[in-house]
């Protein structure tokens, strides 16, 4: 079973609601992704999206890169309850709104500029398929539609979910 990356972008009354009840956000989060793989929507049209197993990858170079916001693992935890490989954590609105406006005039060649693979298998970032410098490119797929993603729930207002699933 692989580890992948998941967010869930909720208003600010879902986030309320998921605080007091976090079955409920569960709950909510398996609807939605559900849904969701029937029609395949668009990063700007989805609720949910995964970065897959990129997920530690695109951690670790932001993490490098002095990226403001956790936008991996989020920042603040919604629960103490295991989702998958850990808990779920949650991005305010303005935590949001700040990652959007950063992933905004981030570019994925800047992030993987002098990075050598033999770092990632030091630091142990999952999975380990760190073998050469071709293996950085396995995430840059991922980083625009994450950023699109980003930028639809910063211009809604909404707050975002993430776990580890």
């Amino acid at each position: 079973m692989s580890m992948n990356g998941a967010y869930l972008r909720v208003t600010p009354a879902e986030l309320e609601r998921a605080l007091k009840d976090p079955e409920w956000a569960l709950d909510l989060a398996d609807g939605i992704q559900n849904a969701q793989e029937e029609g395949e929507p668009t990063p700007t049209e989805a609720r949910h999206f995964t970065t897959h197993q990129t997920w530690h990858l695109l951690g670790f170079l932001l993490q490098r890169s002095g990226f403001p916001v956790d936008i991996v693992h989020g920042e603040e935890t919604l629960t103490a309850e295991d989702w998958g490989y850990g808990p779920p954590r949650y991005l305010t609105p303005d935590r949001v709104r700040l990652a959007a406006d950063t992933l905004q005039q981030a570019t994925y060649d800047r992030l993987i500029q002098g990075v050598d693979p033999v770092e990632l298998t030091e630091a142990e970032v999952y999975p380990q398929i760190w073998d050469s410098s071709a293996s950085l490119e396995w995430a840059r797929d991922l980083f625009t539609p994450l950023a699109d993603f980003f930028r639809e729930a910063a211009s809604s207002g909404h707050a975002m979910l993430i776990w580890i699933d």
